[in-house]
């Protein structure tokens, strides 16, 4: 299992909001992935690890037995200004989630035809199909899923593809994503993080 360095708990320790993970109803392994943070510091989203720690997918065998969800939590923020009031910061919305959501499945990710030397060409396109994707949640690419967030129902948008599946919501105060193979969305549900421990923490 992955040990969390120090330097990645503390951003997680940091953070403004409150961080979501797969609730009770999962019992497997649980750990802490990667934060991201705006250019003063501050900690805008962050990933949480279930199950299997994902591989690449570049061969068929052991990635394909692999059982992984990672939830991926976003603060809801406005249009604000910058920390020095020269510019604005973009918001974050429902799309972000999803952006984070479906960018993250395409890093663990490889099919298993392409020449390694192609890779970064092929991420690059898959990567801006992603983005696409996620700037139009009421696209046809999208279906709605209600899963629960901290026992009530919240709608979600979810898709499929041949590497995993993506979904996106909000809860108002942050926005939720999530990815995964193996392990099937629709039995899946959220909740609040209270104990960064049972995470590596």
């Amino acid at each position: 299992m992955k040990t969390t360095s120090r330097v990645e708990a503390d951003g997680f320790l940091r953070a403004p909001f409150a961080w979501y993970g797969l609730d009770e109803a999962f019992t497997g392994p649980r750990r802490l992935m990667q934060v991201g943070t705006a250019a003063d510091g501050t900690v805008q989203h962050g990933s949480m690890g279930h199950g299997d720690e994902p591989s690449i997918k570049s061969e068929a065998g052991s990635a394909e037995k692999e059982r992984f969800a990672v939830v991926v939590t976003v603060a809801a923020n406005p249009v604000r200004r910058t920390g020095d009031g020269t510019g604005v910061l973009d918001a974050t919305t429902v799309s972000s989630a999803a952006w984070l959501a479906g960018s993250g499945l395409l890093a663990h990710t490889w099919p298993a035809s392409l020449d390694h030397a192609l890779r970064d060409h092929w991420l690059d396109q898959q990567t801006e199909t992603a983005f696409e994707l996620a700037d139009d949640l009421d696209g046809p690419a999208w279906t709605t899923l209600s899963l629960p967030v901290d026992g009530v129902p919240v709608p979600f948008h979810y898709r499929e593809s041949e590497f995993g599946w993506v979904l996106a919501g909000s809860t108002g105060e942050v926005h939720i994503g999530a990815y995964g193979r193996g392990m099937s969305a629709y039995g899946l549900g959220f909740s609040q993080v209270k104990d960064l421990s049972a995470y590596g923490a």
